[in-house]
C-alpha cells in the first residue's frame, strides 16, 4: 500500500473527487459496449452530454471539454454505424 501511495503521490487521506466518478462511468461505458449493449452507448452518450453541460457551466476547463465531446462522437459512432 506504501508504494501505491509513493508513486501517486498521496500524502493525506482519500479525497472523493467528481473525476474518480467520471473515470467509473467511463468504464462502465467501455465494458457495456464491449459486451454488445447498445443501451451502453446510450449510457455513455448521456454521461458525456451531462458532462459536456457541467463543463460550460460550472468547470470551464478545455481538457474536461475535449474529453466529454470526444465521448459524445465515440457513442454516436457506436450508437448509428456500429
Amino acid at each position: 500500500m506504501e508504494k501505491l501511495k509513493r508513486f501517486f503521490r498521496i500524502e493525506g487521506a482519500y479525497r472523493f473527487e467528481w473525476n474518480d466518478l467520471r473515470a467509473l462511468l467511463m468504464l462502465v461505458n467501455v465494458v457495456l459496449i464491449m459486451c454488445n449493449f447498445s443501451v451502453g452507448s446510450i449510457f455513455g452518450l448521456t454521461i458525456a452530454s451531462f458532462g459536456l453541460v457541467k463543463d460550460f457551466t460550472t468547470d470551464r476547463h478545455i481538457s474536461g471539454i475535449l474529453m466529454h465531446l470526444a465521448s459524445v462522437i465515440l457513442n454516436c459512432y457506436f450508437l448509428f454505424f456500429a
